[in-house]
């Protein structure tokens, strides 16, 4: 959810060109609202009468203050377009023009603050311009630019994704006198009745409104999805094109992919634990997609989906940070059985049970203590805890398949995305399992040959750091599972 807001100061009024960008996944709920007859259409007529509401929804958020004392914007124009976005859905742009008469006209130096609180509480990139019209702007806060970044939401330098801007609030003092601007145009807005309308009218600034940031994901679908002939070849081309997308986002960094890798080792999973952790993954993914796009059917506008998932990484990190521990005192205890049983061997205690004794055998100490320490309930909560944060691609995926009216064939592939999670999941614990196999046939008294007794403690604390890491990424907002 974007917002740029850009201010335009002139000796007698202020003007304020407000633009909402919206992703795919808050337009497809915005268009419920907006689709009053159900037909699952926006008419052009439905899109005219929610310009003005969604523009009066907005208005709040804005706030201009000039000399200590608050001035009322007034709406003088509106607009509301659908740019095409990712796998055959729209995102939503709203414009919105404001202007605020100030009460005497500017004749010495004042002050002027203006916030923007439009959808602060969701994710997206927040940015404001300053532009003086025979006027001279001195900032007294950081510093706004002249020109926008993004050509007002329509074209987002690719070097400046990793850093959105989040400017809130614009503090500045103005005099009168400067180099006066021509009128101001509105572009991709239409004057509200009985407003003038501008001697000019610019065009839209060139570029494409599709995706926001971050969130925008349309390179990231491939047409196939959006085929109109569902023939068999499609559908199976379709499906394969799923598979190997899941495969590849599951190779992307995150998803915890050292993390069950580690787990694996420290616990002595085998082979079958290796596929049930990636099937675990491929289960709690597929149904974290299908409560989301629930939710975003069901709730619409009372729950966003990236709220919900902003805190998301934040509890699979906190389950990660209890399965490392589990596993950290679970060691530990194991170690401790196996100092007490060599100090009672050493002391000659006489004991039934033999095979608890550690013995020799070719020169090397051995415990028949379990050589496994993983539990099936442990391996899915973990899996869990790897598969809860929904791919973006996913679910836009399952959302333009229902838009589409395909709702069963859009699961179906969601599934065949989970299932190519899991093959690479499963395939790093198997290469993990493997390699640790090849150590252990190592003669312990070697360099090598001592990491498989050092592993399991190792494994534990790699993952309880690592969960606590994850864990301060997420409270930060920056996810990095």
């Amino acid at each position: 959810m974007n917002v740029y807001a850009g201010l335009r100061v002139s000796p007698s009024e202020i003007r304020i060109d407000a633009v909402v960008d919206q992703a795919e996944i808050p337009t497809f709920q915005e268009r419920l609202l907006i689709d009053t007859d159900g037909d699952g259409e926006v008419s052009d007529a439905e899109a005219q009468a929610a310009r003005q509401p969604e523009c009066a929804a907005i208005a709040p958020g804005l706030s201009l203050v000039v000399d200590d004392a608050a001035v009322p914007l007034r709406l003088t124009a509106t607009g509301l377009s659908f740019p095409p976005g990712a796998g055959g859905l729209s995102t939503m742009r709203i414009v919105c023009e404001f202007v605020a008469p100030l009460r005497t006209p500017i004749a010495a130096s004042t002050t002027v603050r203006f916030t923007n609180r439009v959808h602060v509480d969701r994710l997206g990139w927040r940015e404001i311009t300053l532009e003086p019209d025979g006027t001279t702007i001195a900032q007294s806060g950081p510093l706004i630019p002249v020109e926008s970044a993004t050509s007002r939401l329509t074209n987002y330098p690719a070097k400046l994704l990793t850093q959105p801007f989040t400017q809130n609030e614009a503090a500045f003092s103005v005099t009168p006198g400067g180099p006066t601007l021509p009128p101001p145009a509105i572009p991709d807005a239409v004057p509200l009745p009985g407003e003038p309308v501008p001697s000019a009218v610019a065009a839209a600034p060139s570029g494409t409104a599709a995706g926001s940031v971050p969130g925008g994901v349309g390179a990231e679908i491939p047409a196939v999805f959006q085929a109109t002939n569902l023939t068999p070849a499609v559908a199976l081309l379709a499906l394969a094109t799923a598979l190997l997308l899941g495969a590849g986002h599951a190779l992307t960094p995150g998803h915890g992919k050292t993390l069950m890798a580690a787990y694996l080792v420290g616990t002595r999973g085998t082979p079958a634990h290796a596929a049930g952790l990636g099937l675990s993954v491929t289960v709690s993914h597929t149904i974290g997609i299908l409560a989301l796009a629930v939710l975003v059917i069901a709730a619409q506008a009372a729950l966003p989906p990236d709220v919900v998932v902003r805190w998301l990484p934040a509890i699979a990190a906190l389950t990660i940070v209890a399965i490392g521990g589990w596993m950290v005192v679970t060691e530990v205890r194991r170690r401790n059985r196996v100092a007490d049983q060599w100090h009672d061997h050493a002391s000659g205690h006489d004991h039934h049970d033999d095979a608890s004794r550690p013995h020799s055998h070719d020169g090397v100490t051995h415990s028949h203590l379990p050589r496994t320490t993983i539990t099936w309930r442990s391996l899915f909560i973990l899996g869990l805890a790897g598969g809860i944060i929904p791919s973006t691609s996913a679910l836009l995926i399952l959302l333009g398949t229902i838009a589409a009216g395909r709702a069963v064939f859009g699961v179906v592939l969601v599934v065949a995305f989970g299932l190519g999670m899991a093959v690479v999941m499963s395939g790093v614990g198997l290469a993990m399992i493997y390699a640790r196999g090849r150590l252990d046939r190592l003669p312990s008294a070697s360099r090598l040959g001592r990491i498989p007794g050092l592993a399991p403690l190792g494994a534990g604390l790699v993952v309880f750091a690592l969960g606590l890491w994850l864990t301060a990424q997420a409270v930060a907002g920056r996810p990095a599972l």
